[in-house]
């Protein structure tokens, strides 16, 4: 793969940002634009070298010269692994935060800073680069085509990497919007913008140029998933810069129209990144995992167009009890509630899938991670219809109970079926006969799983203790604890919640190794993970 394109864009790129570090009158927006100028520079390096994952001296089998456009998946396999290490390693830290207020380290790795850092790495980061991966990859083999646009995919890849770069450092240095999310100034939700054009355009470019006439359910939800996210990120980020070497702006919206904004963009993020993105993932690793067709194919496109319809209006059940309307409150309660039935129709029709290959669940980790995933999907889409019921909301929000209703679906669904993914692909995309080792699969499985449960369960305790004792009253009329008491209440929970996250954490480095190895081309010698071998029946 020649890079001529994207070197000269990086040295271009690279200039300007010293420049703008140089006459910056804002030091914040100096010091980003040498962070600019730094991660540039390495990109150039790292591309220039053309890097290789193989050992030097070690004879390995090469990967498959296929005629789709693999390179840039193998490296988008990679940065998800790494980015989620990253983003497990900093959410266990702001969990040890909460517990322990010592560690809070002024003035860049505090709690402010850390939370928004490790919700983007999980989400932007880990999850980001799954999707980008894991969908040029499902286009090119449902449309038999390699993908549009040449080198246009490379732009969309590093393009990305900057993006999370410039977040990440935009966090620990204070430069963001100063919103709900925190998100990172204008001049970063500007090359975001660019570079989430480009990658509508590959995909979409590549689906007009297939050769199969058939366009398969994933890539719907895939479009929907690209199209919607940049809908909401353009909208929800529209502001004013102050000046242009500078990192101030100004949002648009104020009050409670910014709040209805933030939650339409916050909710839905949820509903096209989080769901529709990696329900196009179910649709196509489940089956090939199984080697069995699709449960119900008009069931995913039901499915679907549901999905899609409902989501959008589910975002103002956030704001129960708030300025907003009432009549909206409602709305968005409503469709919370009818969304329930899609998202059942999507989990039944995912695990119905094993129709035929239910023993897969005892022999094959995979497939028992891909199963749990589907899981604890169906289970966080009840669980979230059932929080946005007015009654259960005056209790629920704003505890910790939703911080264990958004980790069981993020670490649940989202991880699981991103681990199960890469476990997938590893072998095919650097053409190895199988994973280094099958058997820290399973681990990985067990420690994931055991971590989620921890986790959830521990949250959905101590959210529950928390909104009873806000709302205990004595005789009198008189709050019976202080918020502080409610907050010292929360200690034996947040240390749980950190071992809970340590064990997610440790599964994924050793899904890091194994993933490490495989492309290496070591092979494991081990025995087969027991009830994998059927045992020898007697003759009849």
């Amino acid at each position: 793969m020649n890079y001529p394109i994207e070197t000269m864009a990086l040295a271009v790129g690279a200039f300007a940002a010293l420049l703008g570090a140089a006459f910056a009158q804002d030091s914040l927006f100096q010091a980003h634009m040498w962070v600019l100028f730094f991660s540039l520079l390495a990109g150039t390096i790292v591309m220039l070298r053309r890097a290789q994952f193989a050992p030097v001296g070690v004879t390995v089998a090469a990967p498959r010269h296929t005629e789709y456009s693999d390179d840039v998946i193998r490296y988008g396999v990679i940065a998800t692994v790494f980015w989620g290490v990253v983003g497990f390693l900093v959410g266990v830290v702001v969990a040890l935060q909460l517990a322990f207020p010592d560690l809070n380290i002024e003035p860049y790795l505090t709690f402010g800073r850390l939370r928004p850092l490790h919700t983007s790495a999980v989400i932007f980061a880990f999850g980001g680069n799954a999707l980008i991966a894991t969908s040029m990859y499902i286009v090119q083999r449902t449309s038999r085509a390699r993908l549009f646009g040449g080198n246009l995919s490379w732009f969309v890849f590093w393009g990305y990497q900057l993006f999370i770069v410039l977040a990440a450092t935009g966090y620990l240095l204070g430069i963001t919007e100063s919103k709900e999310y925190a998100e990172p100034e204008w001049y970063v939700d500007i090359w975001l913008t660019l570079v989430w054009v480009a990658y509508l355009v590959v995909f979409l470019g590549t689906i007009m140029t297939r050769k199969e006439p058939h366009i398969y359910v994933a890539n719907w939800f895939f479009l929907a998933f690209i199209v919607t996210i940049a809908m909401l990120h353009i909208v929800n980020n529209l502001a004013v810069p102050v000046s242009f070497l500078g990192s101030k702006s100004y949002s648009l919206f104020s009050g409670v129209q910014d709040a209805l904004t933030q939650w339409w963009y916050g909710h839905n993020a949820v509903g096209f990144f989080l769901t529709a993105g990696f329900l196009g993932m179910m649709y196509y690793f489940i089956p090939k995992q199984v080697n069995r067709p699709v449960y119900s194919y008009r069931l995913s496109i039901i499915h679907f167009w549901a999905l899609i319809f409902m989501y959008i209006w589910a975002g103002p059940h956030h704001l129960h009890y708030t300025a907003l309307p009432d009549w909206a409150q409602t709305l968005g309660m409503v469709f919370s509630i009818m969304l329930w039935m899609p998202s059942w129709g999507g989990m039944i029709n995912g695990l119905m899938t094993l129709s035929g290959a239910w023993d897969k669940i005892r022999t094959d980790p995979i497939v028992r991670m891909m199963v749990m995933s589907v899981a604890f999907y169906g289970m966080a889409t009840f669980e979230g219809p059932m929080m946005s019921i007015k009654s259960v909301n005056s209790l629920s929000h704003y505890t910790d109970w939703t911080i264990g209703h958004v980790h069981s679906g993020a670490l649940g669904w989202n991880g699981l079926i991103t681990f199960g993914a890469i476990y997938f692909l590893v072998p095919k995309l650097w053409g190895r006969e199988k994973l280094y080792s099958t058997r820290m699969v399973s681990w990985h499985f067990w420690l994931a799983t055991l971590g989620i449960v921890i986790y959830a369960a521990v949250m959905w305790v101590a959210g529950i203790q928390q909104g009873l004792m806000w709302r205990e009253y004595d005789d009198q009329g008189f709050l019976v604890y202080s918020f502080a008491e409610t907050v010292a209440a929360m200690f034996p929970y947040y240390v749980l919640r950190a071992v809970g996250g340590g064990l997610f954490l440790l599964g994924a480095l050793l899904m890091a190794w194994n993933v490490t190895m495989t492309i290496r081309g070591s092979q494991r010698e081990e025995q087969p993970i027991p009830g994998s071998v059927p045992l020898p029946q007697a003759a009849e």
